[in-house]
């Protein structure tokens, strides 16, 4: 923040939040700068239909804006007149998400289309003294987000209550000045929100190369000149001639499932190492000291112990078909709700079955066996059947070995793009807490664009 200048004077507050503002600006409940009292949409779960009124729940708000395409649904123009006695949205509305894990995040209404809006958003409209978009912004600040986290309320979920929202505290400068704030903040974030879409898209496309050189290993080979034979198995397509095409349960000594079950009365606080669906991440184990159970129950439950080898697959929920190998530092631990899959080790590598499942085909093929809809799961009976291309040995290994090498370059250039969002993103917080909270002074910013005509500025851009 060093090319920006201070404002002349400052006084101190006494508010635990914010220390010091602008000697010209003021302080107060956020419940004094909104033309109507704060609310929300309907408790209730409406009926939702193929088409009518757009429903926006918090999966729709983020980075300041209503993202329509993650909607929840549409609702009747009857339920919507009835939640409109309640609420309407309007344009410049400024809504918060007030439960959930996204707790805290905040957009602005852009739009004067019809839709309305569920209970976890709490809507906020600005009295014509008070500029939404530099309202938007103070929501969005470190200040006011930490005052935020630390009101929280604890239930089934993270929380805050719309009493305890409407009085958390807000800079207030003069009008024009807000203005002028939103203005130089629109700008300023557009630039940093460009910036970390290029690095999104990188990551993508790194992704997508990473994938694809799984996929093409497990399927091709690493030899472009070898002859190649038809899979006969859908998706697959052709596969070098010397390699097998062979239904896991001829390569496998093991085909079971980890305990599927309440783990209420099971789980411990330090025993035997419990593996859940949480933990299988990017092809490995990633255990996070969460879960342990005691070292009988899982002598009990022996036939879902793991070795070292063993492959893991996701058997129901979210993450269903995703894969993990077991490494030596797993090998001991019990699991929950996950097929297990030990190679025989004569014919299989447990890397490269893993490497196998992990593919566009291994994926594809996993997706189409999957039973229950809006609640997927895999049955150990199904996946004995799926058919995977298996290579000789040695040459499973120099796979495995090509395909570690490549991605582990590729996973290294997506945590750097991943830490440069990071960065750019604190940046971004840094940048729109000291605008609002007085820390810099832009009043005599212009925008590049528009010729150095402030009347001429777009909030929102």
């Amino acid at each position: 923040m060093a090319k920006y200048q201070k404002y002349a004077e400052y006084r101190n507050t006494d508010n635990q939040w914010i220390d010091q503002i602008p000697s010209h600006w003021s302080v107060s409940a956020l419940k004094h700068v909104l033309a109507t009292p704060m609310t929300d949409g309907p408790h209730e779960t409406p009926i939702f239909v193929d088409d009518g009124v757009p429903f926006v729940s918090a999966e729709a708000v983020s980075s300041g804006k209503i993202d329509f395409n993650k909607i929840r649904g549409f609702i009747t123009s009857d339920d919507d007149k009835r939640f409109s006695q309640k609420y309407k949205p309007k344009l410049h509305d400024v809504y918060m998400i007030k439960s959930g894990a996204t707790t805290g995040v905040t957009a602005i209404v852009e739009t004067e289309k019809d839709f309305n809006i569920w209970s976890p958003l709490a809507a906020m409209r600005c009295k014509q003294s008070f500029e939404p978009y530099y309202l938007l912004n103070y929501l969005r600040s470190d200040p006011f987000q930490k005052s935020v986290q630390l009101s929280w309320t604890f239930g089934t979920q993270q929380n805050i209550g719309m009493s305890t929202l409407e009085n958390l505290p807000v800079c207030i400068p003069p009008l024009a000045e807000q203005r002028k704030i939103a203005s130089f903040l629109s700008y300023e974030t557009a630039k940093i929100d460009s910036l970390i879409a290029k690095q999104e898209k990188l990551i993508e496309l790194l992704k997508e190369k990473r994938q694809a050189v799984i996929s093409h290993a497990v399927t091709k080979g690493l030899n472009p000149d070898v002859n190649m034979k038809d899979s006969g198995v859908e998706w697959l397509g052709q596969v070098p001639e010397h390699w097998e095409v062979i239904a896991i349960s001829k390569v496998t000594q093991k085909i079971t499932n980890g305990y599927v079950g309440p783990t209420r009365d099971i789980l411990v606080e330090e025993g035997i190492p419990y593996v859940q669906a949480t933990h299988i991440k990017k092809g490995k184990v990633n255990f996070d000291n969460a879960y342990f159970v005691r070292e009988q129950w899982s002598k009990d439950h022996a036939k879902s112990i793991l070795k070292k080898d063993d492959v893991l697959i996701v058997q129901t929920g979210a993450g269903t078909g995703d894969v993990g190998l077991v490494s030596e530092a797993e090998e001991g631990f019990n699991c929950h709700a996950l097929i297990i899959l030990q190679p025989k080790k004569q014919q299989l590598s447990g890397s490269y079955l893993a490497y196998s499942l992990q593919s566009d085909y291994g994926y594809a093929t996993l997706y189409s066996i999957r039973t229950g809809g809006m609640h997927p799961h895999l049955n150990c009976g199904e996946v004995q059947f799926v058919k995977i291309p298996v290579p000789p040995l040695d040459e499973q290994v120099a796979i495995t070995n090509f395909i570690q090498k490549n991605i582990h370059e590729f996973d290294q250039l997506i945590e750097k793009a991943k830490s440069a969002i990071e960065l750019m993103q604190e940046r971004r917080t840094a940048l729109i807490s000291s605008a609002v909270t007085g820390k810099i002074d832009v009043r005599n910013w212009q925008n590049p664009n528009h010729n150095n005509n402030e009347a001429n500025t777009e909030l929102g851009a």
